[in-house]
């Protein structure tokens, strides 16, 4: 490896423009496909097999009208008086409009669904009011058909006793051998009892009529009271929901999305924005919840730009050359654009998150800028000592350019093995990560040789060119460090690192909502204004699904949806909980659950657990039970977090396993490789510690602007791949050091001081410009590249200032040889790489 590097590093400073043209040609290709082949990020994230995914499935198909994407827009006046009717009539104006926007299925006017709301307790009053006159009715025709009756009683029994008086004399008469005359009369009153017995039978049976008729009614009436008090109970289940505040200053208009929230265009979220703040409303602020407010972060602002400007500034001092110094940053640049541009030319084939080309942006530059920088720096020392030109560019591109190619292979490892996570859109960054460092790589070993080609001896300034000849890099000043300072360095380094990451063991995961956006952003006012007016639970509702029995009635579905709203009002933490549909076949039914706190609070997490911990809930009949699942978008992010947590020790395994191989093969040592991967370990328990320091205990966030929250979900799967990259860079740029001098026959303890002396100045260097570069990004206006930028940048400083540089020199002083052991067996049959070109320069001597 380290001869073809050299080859090369000499071809192309003979033939510069050949590579330049080459890599001009790469960067044509790659803004090609970007004009072909980009169709938009997505701002949203997915990882399949989540509960809450199977939820949302599920109503795609039973329920599609909730199935996707919807935000809120809030309007609240600026002075805190209720909205006037102008300023409604003017609201209502741009709602009744917004329906025509794309991708929009419905926009709810908050006045209109506030007063529906209103009707429909007015209706349930007014419903009451009636049973209850209908039940008073009732009541007084029951009690005239009982006065009736008690009258056809009196009738009936004075019928029968004169019935029994004519029996008493018809058996006398007959008995006596009456005239027939007096039969006759008999008869005749007989007759006149029969018609009054049919009288009182007709009376009777219109009584009995009338008593159906009545029961019939009363039947009714309790039928309905039922369904009014199942009414009355649904609606106070709801009490908590509003569109309009209390004291009427604030309103909330629902926008619903046709596309899942993975599928909705960056471009209509930004309608609805552009919409709603088209036509200004004089004395009302318009903001927007973070599912519609949150879109692609910019790529380059002023804290980026002021980053690269600090690198500059290092380079400067380091090389010494404005020129020389320029050229890390244009092609750490010119690699970004190439990566950058040839990602998102994929992103019509692959669903990319917004964050995807910014993880490129920031390991792009950083990598880019350090990597030229060991290749000019070794050039330059070269120079110095006398070296031409040509042949000086040569072997610093095999020797240093060949520790560059193993360490950028050590970062693309670990960011390539992100996709053993099973997560797409986390190794999906990965590989565009990957694929960045592998450009800043190729670009370090080709363009900067052909570059350092066209400079010649300007390479160096003015002053060190009249020094060419005359300066010699042997330390022969270097001495050993006293053994007890680096027993002291090893004690108070590692109880700094353990004391730094006491608050990890308190971090808690989740994805942004508005209330960790910058203050001044449209999702934070909205997410503050909400929590003011209605609630903090309103800003992350959850949408709770039953499964239903077949063949239920409309009744027996009203009553299903009552039990199974009962339940879940009677959980901990439940504001409201309000009926939405059942669907056209009556097998799924849908609530919205209003939890007392925000979509990140502990209290709403442990809801969505207690709900899918819940039992299936019986029917009122216990003849029926109903099967809850929960979604909403506190509980996406919810499963989100809980399943990268999940994957974050699979991914530690693999990535530390695969880059202790390779650590293996180029230190040709046991201990060194496992002391280096301890003291990553220690750094990065430490970096998760200020991370959650800053973000979530709110330590210093008011400095920064910064609101606090639970840590970004997938940061620590992040930062343990690129800070493991980062790590090991740096340890082989100093351990190679220490190596070469320890197989050149120094002392192990001298190697060691040597070595560090030999690669501290560009490890600073290296350490500052990526800590710039990644500091630019603690600035950007993404909640999400803000806690990045600052990961990265503080596991930076903590790896390189403290673990590489006062932590793995004393504990390699405190081994001594021993660092270097290898089982003889293993030595024999691990192949030569040969990182520090030592056979290259017994080869070519600049």
């Amino acid at each position: 490896m380290a001869e073809l590097l050299y080859r090369l590093g000499k071809f192309a400073a003979r033939r510069g423009w050949v590579v330049v043209t080459a890599w001009l040609a790469v960067l044509a290709i790659a803004v090609g496909g970007f004009l072909v082949g980009f169709k938009g990020l997505a701002t949203s994230f997915d990882v399949p097999g989540t509960a809450s995914g199977d939820v949302v499935a599920e109503l795609e198909e039973a329920l599609p009208d909730y199935a996707g994407a919807s935000g809120t827009v809030v309007f609240q006046t600026v002075d805190g008086e209720p909205l006037t009717a102008e300023q409604q009539a003017e609201i209502t104006a741009l709602v009744d409009s917004a329906t025509d926007l794309p991708d929009v299925a419905e926009v709810r006017d908050p006045f209109e669904t506030q007063q529906e709301l209103a009707d429909r307790q007015q209706e349930l009053a007014d419903g009451q009011q009636q049973i209850d006159d209908g039940r008073a009715e009732l009541d007084a025709g029951q009690a005239q058909l009982d006065a009736a009756s008690a009258q056809l009683d009196a009738g009936q029994q004075q019928l029968d006793a004169g019935q029994a008086q004519l029996d008493a004399a018809r058996q006398q008469a007959e008995a006596a051998g009456a005239p027939e005359q007096q039969l006759a009369a008999l008869d005749e009153q007989q007759a006149q009892l029969d018609a009054q017995q049919a009288q009182l039978d007709a009376g009777r049976q219109q009584l009995e009529d009338q008593q159906a008729t009545l029961d019939e009614g009363r039947d009714e009436l309790e039928a309905n009271e039922a369904k009014v008090e199942l009414g009355a109970e649904l609606i106070s289940h709801a009490d908590g929901i509003r569109m309009v505040s209390e004291d009427g200053s604030t309103a909330l208009v629902n926008v619903a999305f046709s596309e899942t929230r993975m599928e909705l265009p960056e471009a209509s979220k930004q309608a609805v924005i552009d919409h709603f703040e088209s036509e200004p409303i004089d004395g009302v602020e318009v903001s927007f919840s973070t599912e519609i407010s949150q879109g692609v972060p910019q790529l380059i602002g002023v804290g980026e730009i002021v980053g690269v400007v600090f690198a500059g500034i290092v380079l400067i001092v380091m090389l010494g050359s404005l020129i020389t110094a320029s050229f890390p940053i244009l092609t750490a640049i010119f690699g970004v654009a190439i990566a950058a541009l040839g990602t998102l030319a994929f992103s019509g084939v692959v669903q990319m998150a917004s964050v995807t080309p910014m993880l490129g942006l920031m390991l792009g530059l950083a990598v880019g800028i350090d990597y030229s920088l060991f290749i000019i720096n070794r050039h330059r020392k070269q120079l110095l000592e006398g070296a031409e030109v040509d042949e000086s560019i040569g072997l610093a591109n095999g020797t240093a350019g060949n520790a560059v190619v193993f360490a950028g292979t050590t970062v693309v490892v670990a960011l390539f093995a992100l996709n053993v996570t099973g997560v797409p859109f986390l190794g999906l960054m990965g590989t565009a990560g990957a694929v960045a460092v592998v450009i800043a790589v190729l670009i370090a070993i080709s363009l900067t040789p052909a570059l350092l080609g066209f400079l010649g001896h300007r390479a160096l300034g003015k002053r060190a060119r009249a020094k060419i000849g005359e300066v010699h890099h042997e330390d022969l000043a270097a001495k050993p460090m006293p053994t007890w300072r680096a027993i002291v360095t090893v004690i108070v380094t590692a109880a700094a690192l353990l004391a730094i990451a006491i608050p990890s063991l308190s971090m808690r995961v989740g994805l942004p909502d508005g209330s960790t956006e910058p203050e001044e952003s449209a999702a934070h006012r909205a997410y503050v204004a909400t929590e003011n007016a209605f609630g903090a639970g309103v800003n992350g509702p959850l949408l709770v699904t039953a499964t239903l029995p077949e063949g239920l009635t409309e009744d027996e579905q009203l009553q299903a949806q009552a039990d199974i709203a009962a339940v879940l009002a009677d959980q901990e933490d439940v504001v409201a909980v309000a009926p939405i549909d059942v669907s056209d076949d009556g097998t799924l039914t849908a609530f919205q659950v209003v939890p007392a706190e925000g979509p990140n609070s502990e209290s709403t997490e442990q809801l969505v657990r207690d709900l899918r911990e819940l039992p299936p809930i019986e029917s009122s009949t216990g003849d029926d039970e109903y099967t809850l699942g929960v979604a909403g978008q506190a509980a996406i992010n919810i499963d989100i977090s809980a399943n990268l947590a999940g994957v974050l020790p699979l991914y530690l395994t693999v990535v530390v396993g695969l880059s202790l191989l390779i650590m293996i093969l180029v230190f040709r040592s046991i201990l060194v490789p496992l002391i280096a991967t301890g003291g990553f370990i220690l750094s990065l328990f430490a970096t998760f510690g200020a991370t959650t320091a800053l973000f979530q205990w709110g330590w210093g966030a008011d400095l920064l602007g910064i609101q606090t929250g639970p840590i970004l979900s997938f940061l620590p799967v992040i930062l343990v791949g690129i800070l493991f990259g980062l790590a090991m860079d740096y340890q082989l740029f100093l351990s190679t050091g220490m190596r070469e001098a320890y197989v050149h026959g120094a002392p192990a303890r001298l190697a060691v001081a040597r070595g560090f002396r030999a690669g501290r100045s560009v490890v600073i260097a290296a350490g500052l410009i990526m800590i710039s570069v990644f500091g630019g990004f603690v600035f950007a206006e993404s909640t999400m590249i803000r806690s990045i930028g600052f990961g990265l940048a503080f596991g930076v400083l903590i790896d390189a200032f403290v673990v590489r540089m006062l932590l793995m020199p004393a504990l390699m002083h405190l081994l001594g040889k021993s660092a270097w052991w290898i089982p003889k067996w293993l030595d024999r049959i691990l192949p030569d790489v040969d990182v520090e070109g030592a056979a290259l320069e017994r080869r070519h001597h600049a």
